[in-house]
């Protein structure tokens, strides 16, 4: 686990979520130390991550939104490692995490918590040790606390939330829950 990432989240608990470059230029300008950036192509990936580390934050590439890089092969984060400056990934894919750790990146493993299988899916990958991020992110971001508290009690790694997160009560209900941070696309809340 990268030690140095889970103390900027414990300080940083809003992650701005970019999804277009106007997300992006608001993003950069506020006091959101860690970008996930979930848009853009093979082609302007660079120049996004740039941007962010131009602004001196922390960008996270959402490996699977990212177009001609969103498949199962490793080569897609050898790429984000030798051809932007970016400090990590994000992605659904559990082989990716194990590349992108290899290669000294950040790592966030999403999972959809839709039914009860998901949950099963998230202790199997835990109990097993099966490309341990360095924190795994529950979608949608607004899940009950009990199911909040449920991921916590079989994950060892940290838990973010993330997805229709809209005002400061979801903020709150999330950390209050045992999260360790919220990533949100709601400009409005990148400002609490």
């Amino acid at each position: 686990m990268h030690r140095a990432f889970i103390e900027k989240l414990e300080a940083n608990p809003v992650i701005a979520a970019i999804k277009d470059d106007k997300g992006l230029t608001k993003a950069v300008e506020t006091d959101c130390e860690i970008i996930f950036i979930l848009y853009g192509d093979v082609c302007t990936i660079p120049g996004i991550v740039q941007q962010i580390k131009d602004s001196g934050k922390i960008a996270m590439v959402h490996l699977d939104l990212i177009t001609g890089l969103n498949n199962t092969k490793e080569i897609s984060v050898d790429f984000i490692k030798n051809n932007t400056k970016a400090d990590g990934i994000i992605t659904t894919k559990g082989n990716l995490i194990s590349r992108a750790k290899e290669l000294g990146l950040y790592t966030v493993l999403r999972y959809f918590v839709i039914d009860s299988m998901a949950l099963v899916n998230i202790e199997k990958q835990d109990r097993h040790g099966v490309s341990q991020p360095d924190v795994i992110e529950i979608l949608p971001g607004i899940v009950l606390p009990k199911i909040i508290k449920k991921v916590n009690a079989v994950s060892r790694v940290p838990v973010l939330a993330g997805g229709l997160i809209s005002d400061r009560d979801d903020v709150m209900n999330a950390l209050n829950n045992g999260v360790l941070a919220v990533s949100t696309t709601n400009e409005a809340v990148w400002q609490l």
